[in-house]
């Protein structure tokens, strides 16, 4: 039976220093077979591809030209399936528009899945580009919400 290799704390804590130093949200490392990701603010994963690692990948400042937003690396996900609300009731201002500023932990809108409100939260600081969803609308998991750059 094949030995299963450890897992190092050390490389843990460093790989979340590196995070805290450097701004980015995941890192993924492998050796020797063995694959850790260490990410903040916890979204879904997204599918792998032959693109560069994301711990490479600088964000700009250009206009998200991207044709499908969830390649866009400041899209923000479905955490679940259920309807989408803008604001905390009908009619109410909703929490986000396009250029609004946002921290980490901000509320950006609302899904309501089996009766129950689920914020969701800002996984990172920046500005809204883009709203991807109207007022009610249903939301599958892992579907792009916004943008935030």
């Amino acid at each position: 039976m094949p030995r299963t290799p450890a897992i190092d704390p050390d490389m843990i804590r460093e790989l979340a220093k590196l995070l805290d130093e450097t701004g980015l949200t995941e890192i993924e490392f492998e050796r020797d077979g063995v694959s850790v990701r260490v990410a903040k603010n916890f979204a879904p994963a997204r599918p792998r591809s032959a693109e560069a690692p994301s711990s490479t990948v600088v964000e700009t400042t250009a206009a998200p030209a991207a044709s499908d937003p969830a390649h866009h690396l400041g899209h923000v996900a479905s955490p679940m399936v259920g309807t989408a609300y803008r604001g905390p009731s009908p009619g109410a201002r909703p929490f986000v528009e396009v250029g609004s500023q946002v921290k980490i932990g901000d509320t950006l809108l609302i899904i309501e899945a089996m009766k129950t409100m689920n914020q969701i939260p800002a996984p990172r600081a920046g500005t809204v580009v883009q709203i991807l969803v109207e007022d009610g609308q249903p939301v599958e998991y892992g579907e792009p919400l916004m943008i935030i750059e």
